[in-house]
C-alpha cells in the first residue's frame, strides 16, 4: 500500500472516530494531557497497521488500538489509573435536567450546585471501579459500543463482557446507595 493510499484510508478509517478515542483514552488515563499523548501514540499504531485493517467495525478497531496502546503507556509512564470525562458544568446540568422551576430552561445556581455533587459522587464511583469493570462500563454506558464491539475491544467473551457490565452497575448501585446514606443519615 502506497503512503498516499495509506492516508487515505486512514483518513476513512480512524479519523471519524478520533472523539471517540479520545474520550476513552480520558477515561482509562484521567487527564487530558495523558488522553492527548496516547491518541497521538494510538494515533501512529493505527496508521502503521492501516493495511492490516479487514474491515468490520472500525469504530471497534480504533478503540481497541486506544486501549491496547493505552495499557502500554501506563507501563511506560506510570501506574494505571482511572479518568473521570468531564462535561462542562453547564452541559452537566442541563443533561442532568437541572433547570428552572417555571422550565423556561435557564439553570439555577442551586440546581447547578447539586449537579455539580451528583456528578462528582458518581464520577468517584466509576473511578473506585476495578478495571475491567470501568473499562466495559465506559465503553457500553458511555462510548454507545455493542456487546460484540466490546468483546473485540478488550478481547474476552461476549459472556464476560455481559458480567462485567452488570457487576459495574450492581457496584455503582450499591457504592451511590452507601454514598447517598452517608451523606444523609436522617433519610429512610
Amino acid at each position: 500500500m502506497t503512503g498516499d493510499d495509506s492516508k487515505a484510508r486512514f483518513d476513512r478509517v480512524v479519523v471519524p472516530h478520533l472523539e471517540d478515542a479520545l474520550a476513552l483514552a480520558r477515561w482509562l488515563a484521567g487527564n487530558r494531557a495523558d488522553a492527548e499523548d496516547i491518541c497521538q501514540e494510538a494515533c501512529l499504531n493505527a496508521f502503521r497497521g492501516i493495511a492490516s485493517f479487514a474491515g468490520g467495525s472500525a469504530r471497534a478497531w480504533v478503540l481497541t488500538i486506544v486501549r491496547r496502546t493505552a495499557y502500554s503507556w501506563f507501563k511506560k509512564n506510570r501506574l494505571a489509573q482511572v479518568a473521570i470525562d468531564d462535561l462542562k458544568p453547564e452541559d452537566r446540568v442541563l443533561a442532568e435536567g437541572g433547570i428552572d422551576q417555571d422550565g423556561s430552561g435557564t439553570v439555577t445556581p442551586e440546581a447547578e450546585l447539586i449537579a455539580k455533587a451528583d456528578a462528582a459522587r458518581l464520577e468517584a464511583a466509576i473511578a473506585a471501579l476495578p478495571l475491567e469493570f470501568k473499562e466495559t462500563f465506559v465503553l457500553r454506558d458511555i462510548q454507545g459500543l455493542e456487546y460484540r464491539e466490546i468483546a473485540q475491544v478488550t478481547a474476552v467473551p461476549l459472556g464476560t463482557v455481559m458480567s462485567r457490565l452488570s457487576r459495574a452497575r450492581s457496584d455503582l448501585r450499591e457504592a451511590l446507595a452507601r454514598r447517598k446514606a452517608k451523606d444523609n443519615p436522617d433519610a429512610v
